[in-house]
């Protein structure tokens, strides 16, 4: 319809197309907000809401023990050990020293240094009794560690075993709660849509027309961006169901609006030529014959054709003369172009004609 419009008035136009989207974008941040507060009117719960606590409790009081006497057991084990190598460093250098103390005797063959052997064996006896302390010291300390890490892992598998159970729970009681706060976020947007619905049908031609359809994109941006998001999704299932729904709702008032428009077209065309240009808004007319069509039909006619007077599909007529000048024009032009005569209208021909087919009356 841009052509059809006065230079002014286009840019007017265009101004308040751009109030209708700033007044939805003002609008779309202020739902955002409330939308985006929504969860915050549920109670926030998370895996120790669901855990039993004293089994919980208990199962991490035994992990703790056991970490703690599994460390203990390591620090005592480096020590055990540090000793364990310093017994058999001192039992290797005694059993060297005895050896070659003892190659020397055999050499000599002295008697008087048995009394020395049997020392220096129980010394070496000694030795080796203290380096096998060490080394039960160490099983001992490794069977600690064992013991406290079988400890923790039991503990571990038990305290697993309670989150798991209370994970299920946990679990359900999120999907609860995203069903809730959908159903708020639905309770909230679908009015909205309703009510753009609403005034796409009434009210989208009226005077305050930027702010109705400010409002329609808000709802549309409120609907499938504030909520479809959300939609609960049971592996697709509801999605799928959804979008097939509202398909066959768009689907079906597209093709009763079809039906409608057919049917409207067909009574309109039944009427007079005369009547339907009088009917037909200006601004829709030169907006259809801007673009080679036929203002009451709407299908496509060679108007740079200058034998075709009326529409052949139709029978409106497109082009006729000036009563002044009798140039071809318009016949939905209000004056003439060639010598800007006001155009008669069709009650006013009407009425000429009717006033010269009269008979006239004698004085």
């Amino acid at each position: 319809m841009s052509k059809a419009l006065r230079l002014s008035e286009k840019w007017f136009r265009r101004g308040l197309w751009l109030v209708a989207f700033v007044f939805a974008s003002f609008l779309i941040g202020l739902g955002g907000a409330v939308v985006g507060d929504l969860p915050q009117v549920e109670q926030r719960y998370s895996l120790e809401d669901f855990i039993d606590k004293p089994a919980a409790a208990q199962a991490r009081a035994a992990v703790k023990a056991g970490e703690q006497a599994e460390q203990a057991a390591d620090t005592a084990l480096e020590q055990a050990r540090l000793k364990l190598q310093t017994a058999q460093a001192n039992a290797s250098a005694a059993r060297e020293t005895f050896d070659n103390w003892l190659a020397t005797r055999h050499a000599t063959g002295r008697a008087d240094q048995d009394a020395e052997l049997v020392a220096r064996t129980k010394a070496l006896d000694a030795l080796k009794a203290a380096e096998r302390s060490a080394q039960t010291q160490i099983e001992q300390l490794e069977q600690q560690a064992l013991d406290a890490r079988q400890s923790v892992q039991a503990a571990h598998q038990r305290l697993n075993a309670l989150e798991e159970t209370a994970q299920i729970g946990w679990t359900a009681e999120q999907r609860r709660q995203e069903l809730r706060v959908f159903g708020y976020r639905l309770a909230l947007t679908l009015p909205l849509l309703l009510v753009a619905g609403w005034l796409f049908v009434k009210k989208r031609k009226s005077t305050y027309w930027p702010f109705v359809w400010g409002f329609i994109y808000f709802a549309l941006f409120a609907f499938f961006v504030e909520l479809v998001p959300y939609l609960p999704s049971y592996g697709g299932y509801v999605r799928y169901v959804v979008g097939i729904v509202l398909t066959v709702l768009v689907g079906r008032y597209a093709i009763l609006g079809l039906n409608r428009y057919l049917e409207r077209q067909k009574q309109v065309e039944a009427l007079p030529s005369a009547v339907r240009r009088d009917e037909l808004p200006y601004d829709v007319a030169l907006t259809r014959l801007a673009k080679n069509v036929c203002p009451g039909c709407e299908r496509a006619v060679d108007l740079k054709n200058t034998e075709i007077d009326f529409c052949p599909h139709c029978g409106i007529g497109l082009f006729d003369h000036c009563k002044a000048c009798q140039m071809r024009k318009s016949a939905f032009s209000k004056f003439c172009h060639g010598c800007g005569t006001a155009a008669q209208t069709d009650s006013e021909s009407a009425s000429s004609k009717a006033a010269a087919m009269a008979p006239s009356i004698p004085a």
